[in-house]
């Protein structure tokens, strides 16, 4: 049960946190409604940041269902996602989304970061092969 939980350590504190997945992005999925930028990190470990702006839903209570659902499913799918930043942008149209869509885009999305991340190691991995 505490695999599910969403304390300090798999989320991203302060701006430098943010900044240095904003600087060093190596993986993307656009999901029209929503963004995911994630980061490479030396450890095993899964982190999560959230940006819900005002743009998105006016309401604070549409934000914050938003962010309710993204770390659900966040949470849900920590260990496919080990060893990765990640920044969750929302877009316009997002608050029109019903809980059991955005769970299906998100559950889409997080499986095409984690391809997506696998593809950029071993392409790193190749590329230090043939430098040496």
């Amino acid at each position: 049960m505490t695999e599910y939980c969403f304390p300090r350590h798999v989320r991203l504190l302060n701006a430098e946190d943010y900044q240095s997945v904003f600087n060093d992005t190596s993986s993307k999925v656009f999901a029209g409604e929503f963004l995911l930028l994630a980061r490479k990190r030396k450890d095993d470990q899964a982190r999560l940041g959230l940006i819900v702006a005002k743009k998105t839903d006016k309401r604070a209570v549409g934000r914050n269902r938003i962010k309710r659902l993204v770390r659900d499913s966040f949470r849900h799918n920590q260990t496919l996602l080990a060893g990765m930043d990640i920044i969750f942008l929302s877009r316009q149209g997002i608050k029109e989304l019903d809980n059991p869509t955005l769970h299906k885009r998100l559950a889409k999305a997080w499986d095409q970061l984690a391809k997506k991340s696998k593809k950029t190691t071993s392409n790193q991995k190749r590329t230090h092969s043939t430098q040496k």
